[in-house]
């Protein structure tokens, strides 16, 4: 292939070269077939002359290339000097010396030929020098060993010749061993820029290779007549001259034109061909010195090229090692070592080819991001590697299991349907449930889970993630702990996504607002303070009350910026009615996320500062599922948040799992009872004494309670018998904007000053969903 390539490329050229170069290789054919029917005795002139002319059409062909090369060039001017040196020399040899007898041997036109080599030595070192700083001490060694190895083959070829000059001191004889001395080590360089698969050398770099090795051929046998039989002029071995410096041209030609699009270095399998080759020479050089007498010489550069290999040969293992690392490491989740989503997305596609039933599970955590946000990141992430850990124990030994990247992670269980599929996503989830240890703290940690089927619900993994995701997140927004994709899912991740864009815009664009709902002192009828709820008014779908985005704010990460749009609104408010002599309390709602925020506390502090109202302005309201989920946490916040004289109301009280102990040990000064208790007490002995019991409990801690829900007036007024000190509903009035809660209460203290039955009811209860 090599030869191929390299013979046809010169009859292809462009430019004016074409006619000179179809005439070069004419004119070698034409010496071919008069040296050829001449005989390899008797001389040929005509051979003879017609090998100078197409050496001379090279000389020719090299100089034109120096002047298209331009000023300033070095590598062209050497190729062609030596190009025309060895022309000039060959025509002088047969210009002074009779064609028919053996020619006189040395003559003054081995000079020409002598410095061939030399300066096609020094073209190539101008070729890489600008290279070499560049290189590392591999490729070095790569060129090192074949330098070695070739050097050695070279060596075994011509001892014969060395060992023939070495006894004579006959010029003839010196010069017969100078030109394969001179070609072994032109040979040598050549493999070892070859083996060095860090430099770029040009497109055409193997017609140069083939070029000087048939020259290299052409300068042995030459030596071997030269000190036997003896040289004349006309044989094919001419021929082997004049192809050399041809291909030699035709490689120039190639390089000048290619320079701005010089092909790249030789990378892979490909940059260890030479190196090998080398080695196997070195080896065979060996072997054969243990069967025949071979040079010194050839002995220790085989040896050389081995010691070189060895070393190639450990350096490429470590390489090799670090590559494997390198591998592992980029399909390894560097926290949990867990695969990666490079991993999944490599590994899931043959398994899934391989048939079967197969269940992808999305398992991500619940409020994942208080964590972080309250105990830092390095506690989220030992949390990661405790539940990471917990995962691959649970994992059976044909799943893949792989962390996605933060709190999410996938599953493929082997062979399981829907109802296995399930079963493991309750295992997961309960696993899950055992609380973990972080900085001493006992946190307990939920999951959601979305399943999606294979191969019945998709056939790639990029439609089952997908469908995974979609039930993951219904079974967040649903918090059934984990749900099994189903198409009408479709719309809903759809609309999911949607709320989701429209909900971060709506922040920016100050799209929320806040409903106010009055608390009623159940035993005066004054009105002291108020509950702040917050409406989004959609600018398509009109106003939308929290039932309708909450979730997607919680599950999204966005309370916390929602939670600031909220308290600030409301202590904006809180001011106006202060301003206008209605010194009203605000209470705010607080999500468990909301409150992780350790800066928290002085922050409402601050916010209530520069407004210029008093810490009694402003209810902070808490959750149960808050206070139990992680006590301490609770106690830190609540304490600095109560120390700042801010009140703290525990909503929807009665309605969570939990112990009552948090009563006595958590600063709360209200308990809110929920309208669950409420709706059914005028009805139900059992809730009626539920409430009231409630309401005495309350009292004996020092805490007041107001009540929620209070739809009638049956209701209220047996919640007053009670005691109870608070209540709010729709009976008295519903959620309303702050400029209607104005009105309402001018109408009450109208009302109030003719003695009139102060109004109690707005809005039908069944006009508007609870705040």
């Amino acid at each position: 292939m090599l030869g191929v390539r390299a013979l046809t490329a010169p009859i292809r050229p462009r430019g004016p070269a074409t006619l000179l170069l179809w005439l070069a290789w004419t004119l070698v054919a034409g010496a071919a077939v008069a040296s050829l029917l001449t005989g390899f005795g008797p001389p040929s002139a005509v051979s003879g002359w017609l090998n100078v002319l197409a050496q001379w059409a090279a000389v020719v062909l090299c100089w034109v290339e120096v002047r298209r090369a331009g000023s300033g060039r070095v590598l062209e001017p050497l190729v062609a000097t030596a190009v025309t040196a060895f022309a000039a020399g060959h025509a002088t040899y047969l210009l002074t010396t009779d064609a028919a007898a053996p020619h006189p041997f040395p003559s003054g036109a081995d000079v020409g030929h002598l410095v061939f080599n030399p300066l096609i030595l020094a073209a190539l070192f101008v070729l890489v020098y600008r290279q070499l700083r560049t290189l590392s001490w591999l490729v070095t060694l790569d060129s090192a060993v074949g330098v070695f190895g070739a050097a050695a083959v070279l060596s075994v070829v011509v001892g014969p010749i060395l060992a023939a000059g070495s006894g004579a001191s006959s010029p003839e004889a010196l010069l017969a061993v100078a030109y394969p001395s001179w070609d072994l080590t032109m040979v040598a360089v050549v493999t070892g820029i070859a083996a060095a698969h860090g430099l770029s050398v040009g497109r055409n770099w193997n017609q140069l290779i083939l070029g000087l090795l048939i020259f290299t051929v052409a300068d042995c046998l030459f030596a071997f007549r030269a000190t036997g039989p003896g040289y004349v002029i006309g044989t094919p071995l001419d021929l082997g001259w004049t192809v050399g410096l041809l291909l030699v041209a035709v490689w120039l030609r190639g390089s000048t034109a290619s320079r701005a699009e010089a092909a790249p270095p030789v990378r892979g399998a490909w940059a260890m061909v030479v190196p090998s080759m080398a080695t196997v020479c070195g080896i065979a050089v060996l072997v054969l010195a243990s069967q025949v007498r071979v040079p010194v010489t050839a002995v220790v550069l085989a040896s050389l090229a081995l010691v070189g290999a060895s070393i190639r040969t450990i350096v490429a293992f470590g390489e090799l090692r670090r590559t494997v690392n390198l591998l592992a490491q980029t399909r390894t989740d560097e926290l949990t070592g867990l695969l990666n989503r490079r991993a999944l997305y490599a590994d899931v596609p043959g398994l899934l080819e391989d048939g079967g039933r197969r269940a992808l599970l999305l398992l991500d955590l619940d409020r994942f991001k208080e964590v972080n946000d309250s105990l830092g990141h390095d506690a989220g992430d030992r949390l990661l590697l405790q539940v990471s850990a917990r995962l691959a124990q649970l994992a059976g030994a044909g799943d893949l299991l792989a962390r996605l990247g933060g709190d999410e992670f996938a599953i493929l269980l082997d062979g399981a349907g829907e109802a296995e599929a399930e079963v493991v996503a309750v295992t997961l989830r309960d696993a899950l449930a055992v609380p973990f240890t972080l900085a001493g703290i006992a946190l307990t940690t939920t999951a959601s889970v979305g399943i999606a089927l294979f191969p019945q619900q998709g056939a790639d993994l990029t439609v089952l993630l997908r469908k995974a995701d979609m039930a993951m997140y219904k079974a967040k927004s649903s918090r059934t702990g984990h749900h099994v994709y189903r198409p009408i899912d479709d719309s809903h991740g759809d609309k999911r996504l949607r709320t989701l864009e429209e909900l971060r815009s709506a922040l920016v664009d100050d799209e929320f607002v806040l409903h106010y709902q009055p608390k009623i002192d159940l035993q005066s009828g004054a009105v002291r303070g108020v509950e702040a709820l917050v409406r989004w008014q959609h600018p398509t779908r009109g106003l939308l009350y929290p039932d309708a985005f909450l979730a997607v704010v919680e599950e999204s990460g966005l309370m916390h910026d929602l939670t600031q749009v909220v308290l600030a609104e409301a202590l904006n408010q809180a001011a106006r009615w202060h301003r206008s002599g209605k010194p009203l309390s605000v209470a705010v709602n607080f999500s468990a996320s909301s409150l992780v925020d350790e800066s928290l506390p002085e922050r409402i502090g601050e916010m209530l500062r520069t407004r210029g109202l008093p810490a009694s302005a402003l209810q902070v309201e808490v959750t149960e599922d808050f206070l139990m989920s992680d006590r301490g946490r609770a106690h830190d916040i609540l304490t600095r948040v109560r120390s700042q004289g801010i009140r703290i109301a525990v909503d929807d009280f009665g309605t969570g799992y939990s112990s009552l102990a948090y009563l006595r040990d958590l600063p709360i000064d209200q308990l809110k009872l929920d309208r669950s208790f409420v709706t059914p007490m005028t009805a139900d002995a059992r809730a009626s004494a539920l409430v009231s019991s409630t309401v005495v409990l309350a009292h004996s801690l020092g805490l007041t309670m107001v009540a929620e829900g209070i739809e009638d007036g049956e209701a209220f007024a047996v919640l007053a018998g009670y005691g109870c000190d608070e209540g709010q509903g729709y009976f008295m009035s519903r959620p309303v904007p702050p400029d209607q809660l104005d009105r309402w209460l001018t109408d009450r203290e109208a009302d109030a000053a003719v003695g009139a039955p102060a109004r109690r009811r707005t809005l039908s209860p069944a006009a508007e969903p609870a705040g």
